[in-house]
């Protein structure tokens, strides 16, 4: 992957291009990306150009080869699994068992969902976590020296996922790393990222291109039906569209579902804002979220994103999915 093979974010890519020819790298850049929405490909751009012998990012160089094939030594990836795999008591990596499911997701498809990274590790049905035998893992990697002498990176996925006691163990490090130590971390929700975390990244924004929205037009239908029923305050309809969640064929699957709704939630709170230019979702829905952002109050969208945060926890713990979206259906109706 080489910056020239990406569509969009030039000001990133140009910023990030930057950074390398000028010596100039923070050691921790947290990557703020859209569910499927394009990160790793610029940080797999970024690592070939960073690991590059011609530093040109050439793409034919032995450096260049194994960072395109994932497998370069100072490259480490850390990622969510399943808590049942895991062990506090051990500084092997609880994600090791996944990695060559993890590296052909991430060959094949680098702009990934979240739903496609549970199936293709086959942890769908679980609560995934970064540990804190995790962070003991990444640790004892980085008390190594680089193999080839050069930058040692950690990729994260998803660090809104680590635990207090991993991001406790893992602080240090990112605050103060060794020489030539650079921490990548890629999350869906900033927010929920720790703020001992947080706030010593430097926040990058990847802006989404749009294409991942339509990855299943079923979903977006549901969620069309299920506003306008709540927009002309009729339950029946509502209700028929929480049915239709209820009825997708995966628990997986009903999280995409929330995870376009918040989408779409998003969409109807830049509007009302009149930040057009922000908004993603394709031109010929432009009519239907308009009208939403007149008929919405002003507080809905930031009110329903708590109402679905609190929903996917409860899916996670498999509460009745029947009473879950019914439940969700009415204290939208009540918000909107």
């Amino acid at each position: 992957m080489r910056f020239e093979d990406i569509q969009g974010n030039a000001p990133l890519l140009e910023a990030l291009r930057s950074m390398v020819d000028r010596g100039r790298i923070p050691h921790a850049m947290l990557l703020h990306e859209d569910d499927g929405g394009g990160a790793f490909p610029i940080i797999l751009a970024f690592l070939q150009y960073l690991y590059c012998t011609d530093h040109t990012g050439c793409g034919t160089c032995p450096s260049c080869n194994k960072v395109a094939k994932l497998i370069h030594p100072d490259i480490h990836f850390v990622y969510p699994v399943a808590s049942a795999r895991t062990s506090s008591d051990s500084t092997v990596s609880p994600s090791l068992p996944y990695l060559p499911q993890w590296r052909e997701l991430l060959l094949t498809n680098p702009s990934f969902t979240e739903a496609a990274f549970n199936e293709a590790l086959g942890i769908e049905q679980k609560s995934t976590v970064i540990t804190v035998a995790e962070a003991a893992s990444v640790l004892s990697r980085l008390s190594l020296s680089a193999v080839e002498g050069g930058y040692r990176t950690v990729v994260m996925y998803l660090p809104e996922k680590m635990n207090a006691a991993a991001a406790n163990k893992l602080l240090k490090m990112i605050e103060e790393p060794p020489e030539k130590t650079l921490f990548l971390l890629v999350t869906h929700s900033p927010e929920k990222v720790l703020v001992t975390i947080f706030s010593r990244c430097l926040f990058l924004r990847v802006t989404p291109s749009g294409k991942h929205l339509d990855a299943d037009p079923a979903l977006r239908e549901i969620f069309f039906d299920l506003m306008t029923g709540l927009a002309a305050r009729d339950l029946g309809v509502a209700l028929e569209a929480a049915d239709a969640i209820v009825a997708l064929p995966s628990r997986e699957k009903q999280k995409s579902m929330i995870a376009v709704m918040a989408e779409g939630c998003r969409n109807i709170f830049l509007l009302q804002q009149g930040l057009r230019d922000l908004a993603v979702f394709p031109g010929e829905d432009q009519a239907f979220y308009q009208e939403m952002a007149v008929r919405c109050k002003r507080t809905f969208a930031r009110n329903a994103l708590s109402v679905l945060d609190r929903s996917l926890l409860l899916l996670e713990r498999n509460v009745s999915q029947k009473i879950l979206f019914t439940d969700l259906t009415c204290k939208l109706l009540r918000i909107i």
